[in-house]
């Protein structure tokens, strides 16, 4: 039992490196920008209040663990914003290897139970990795609007890259969250 519990802390302490990996989103006061943690803890909010969104056989408990791992890997293998120019084929092997070492932390039974659940986030095919995709995508944009532009000043996006990148996801996943958010990023736009 001892080597578990050895494991488990070991994993849980390398797991507070999150909170030092930077996002290019700011907070919704524009004080200064969020950091990887907060923005795993702020999904997870979403998805539990905004459950009432989630399409038919969703799990939100299995969509809560997902958005609370899903970040994880840019201990190792940074943060990459969705409208930054990066080698997809890189950040996924990095995050991959991330991944491996991450969760190889843990005892082996838990680090593959987590793993699964991870890679099927990553696979964004199962109902409540769709979901869980839907409100990881919706956050940046709601804060961006609170902000003044925030990244997407940054980043010189324009509606149709969010529509593209953004919008996709989230009518993939929760249809009324963005039908009631499109109009408020139209009108942002248009100024």
């Amino acid at each position: 039992m001892t080597d578990r519990l050895d494991r488990q802390i070991a994993f849980l302490s390398e797991a507070d490196k999150l909170k030092s990996v930077l996002r290019a989103s700011r907070l919704h006061d524009n004080s200064r920008f969020e950091n990887s943690a907060e923005h795993s803890w702020h999904i997870m909010l979403f998805a539990l209040v905004l459950a009432d969104q989630a399409g038919p056989g969703v799990c939100i408990d299995r969509v809560l663990r997902m958005l609370l791992l899903h970040d994880i890997v840019e201990i190792d293998a940074g943060d990459n914003p969705i409208h930054g120019t990066v080698d997809r084929a890189a950040v996924d092997a990095a995050e991959k290897a991330a991944a491996g070492r991450l969760f190889g932390l843990l005892p082996t039974d838990q680090g593959n139970e987590i793993r699964a659940l991870w890679e099927e986030f990553e696979a964004g095919e199962s109902a409540d990795a769709v979901f869980a995709k839907s409100i990881d995508r919706v956050q940046t944009p709601l804060a961006n609007l609170a902000n003044g532009g925030g990244s997407w000043t940054d980043y010189d996006v324009s509606f149709e890259q969010l529509d593209a990148r953004v919008g996709r996801p989230v009518r993939r996943g929760a249809p009324a969250l963005w039908d009631w958010l499109m109009p408020r990023l139209r009108a942002f736009f248009a100024t």
